[in-house]
């Protein structure tokens, strides 16, 4: 799998550690940034991230930032993209297995880094069910998402 990795100022140390993680676990890293520990905007990281998935130039992201909100807030922005800020590895799984989450939203004031791996371990490991009501559910996130694009009068 090719896992995109981004990150502000705050999480960049996080981000490089998982790095090594992702890769440990076998998958290929497309890095967005930031690459260095001066201040920057995750809005930047969260778009670069986002469009990695959108282009196909990967499967899944990890998205890290101070405290996760605001990455994850950028993140699900962009139309397609499907952000969960997780702080348990039961919520990094089962958002992929019932929501088909696409980007593992970290907080690294948050999380240890201990924490943060077996975060990745979960999320990197989980499948969408495809199951008829997580698919159906999907379906409604989809027509919200273009209800209220933009052009689209919603």
């Amino acid at each position: 799998m090719r896992v995109a990795l981004g990150a502000d100022h705050a999480g960049f140390e996080l981000k490089e550690q998982l790095r090594g993680v992702v890769e440990a676990l076998g998958h290929s890293v497309v890095d967005k940034g930031t690459h260095g520990p001066q201040p920057v905007d995750y809005p930047d990281f969260a778009q670069a991230v986002g469009e990695a998935l959108r282009r196909g130039e990967a499967d899944r992201a990890l998205l890290i930032c101070g405290s996760g909100v605001g990455a994850s807030v950028a993140v699900n922005k962009l139309p397609g993209v499907r952000g969960g800020l997780c702080h348990d590895t039961y919520s990094a799984h089962q958002g992929v297995e019932h929501d088909d989450m696409n980007v593992l939203v970290l907080g690294a004031r948050v999380v240890g880094p201990a924490l943060a791996e077996e975060l990745v371990r979960a999320f990197l490991s989980a499948h969408f069910t495809g199951e008829e009501r997580h698919v159906r559910r999907l379906s409604k996130v989809a027509a919200l998402e273009a209800r209220f694009a933009p052009g689209s009068g919603g």
